[in-house]
């Protein structure tokens, strides 16, 4: 018989929640673990169901609230596999049913242990690009940018480019491309040809501002593969492994990531038929999703671009549905936060950040 324990991540117990937990404590966990799964367990630690990033972001999209019991989306009956199973037959079955995590549990469903794909094999490499967007002159930021681009503005003691190539890194990216036009010297002095950080990074220069999706225009050689795209000044804990994999899965030609966000009404909203009050609610909550910044493209969104000529990404997302491409969005639950304007580069430097931990160093 083989041990399987030597095999099992050894941080498991940490995204391991009661049935009590709600979707918000899910959540929390994923981010928390960086295991991308959690599992739900009663009080003797016997497995109930698990529950994955995907649960979670089909349940935002149904419009769960976050309060919700995480009991309603977990899948009740998750592959799961024995402690004697060995490591090969393991990978195999993972790699069949295309799962990153395979729970350990005993005959009686106690969790012992779990697999984690990336552990077993090691991270998988893209050879999809990366491109971010990094020629803006963050007007808002000054006078931090008067002398210095907003993407190498730094946090932590790095510039934020430099924890955005750092992530991608950590989730297999070893191709970059860095549009820029503002301050240019700055940046290029700084990563040069990426070789310090064991990648390739070019760059493409914007003579002119071409919003956030026109730079693209200037790619040459265009990329023969799906390709990431994301803001230079977005701060985020998100898998962009994973955002690929969904784009990649659902054969779109564009996806968005997007951003929950909530807002509460100063006031009380009355609804009205004719002039009887039907309801009056106090203070509501309204919840949208917001642009993330971050996107995935197929080479065939490159045809609806024109050569140095400006377009934002909202309306290359508008001209591709249009045309009747598929144009979907991600919904992401990871730590975020657009650094726009100076209260954000303050609330990004706070020593308790979420978002100023786990990279790696140079």
């Amino acid at each position: 018989m083989t041990s399987h324990s030597n095999d099992s991540h050894p941080e498991w117990r940490s995204c391991v929640v009661g049935i009590d937990a709600a979707i918000a404590d899910a959540i929390k966990n994923l981010n928390a673990s960086g295991l991308q799964i959690v599992l739900v367990a009663d009080g003797g630690g016997r497995l109930l169901g698990t529950i994955t990033d995907g649960d979670v972001r089909r349940a935002l999209l149904r419009g769960l609230t976050l309060e919700a019991p995480a009991s309603e989306i977990m899948a009740r009956t998750p592959l799961v596999v024995p402690p004697e199973m060995g490591r090969e037959s393991a990978l195999h079955l993972m790699g069949a049913n295309k799962i990153n995590q395979l729970p350990i549990v005993t005959s009686d469903k106690k969790i012992i242990g779990l697999h984690v794909w990336e552990q077993l094999v090691g991270p998988c490499g893209h050879d999809n690009t990366m491109i971010i967007m990094a020629g803006g002159f963050g007007k808002r930021l000054r006078p931090y940018t008067d002398t210095c681009p907003k993407p190498m503005l730094k946090v932590a003691g790095k510039p934020m480019l430099e924890h955005i190539l750092l992530r991608a890194i950590e989730h297999g990216f070893g191709n970059f491309v860095i549009s820029l036009h503002y301050l240019p010297t700055v940046i290029t002095d700084y990563f040069g040809d990426g070789s310090e950080w064991g990648v390739r990074i070019g760059y493409v220069m914007e003579e002119e501002p071409l919003g956030t999706a026109g730079a693209l225009s200037l790619l040459d050689p265009r990329p023969s593969g799906p390709f990431v795209v994301a803001n230079g000044d977005i701060m985020t804990d998100i898998n962009y492994s994973d955002l690929l994999d969904f784009h990649l899965k659902h054969k779109g030609v564009a996806t968005m990531a997007v951003r929950q966000y909530e807002w509460r009404h100063p006031f009380g909203v009355v609804k009205t038929e004719g002039l009887q009050i039907i309801e009056v609610e106090e203070k509501p909550i309204q919840r949208t999703y917001v642009n993330a910044g971050i996107y995935v493209l197929s080479p065939a969104a490159l045809r609806h671009l024109e050569v140095g000529t400006a377009c934002d990404m909202p309306r290359l997302f508008e001209i591709c549905r249009d045309a009747g491409d598929q144009a979907m969005a991600y919904p992401m639950h990871e730590p975020w936060l657009d650094v726009g304007r100076p209260e954000d580069y303050y609330d990004i430097n706070r020593s308790d950040s979420k978002l100023t931990r786990g990279t790696n160093e140079k």
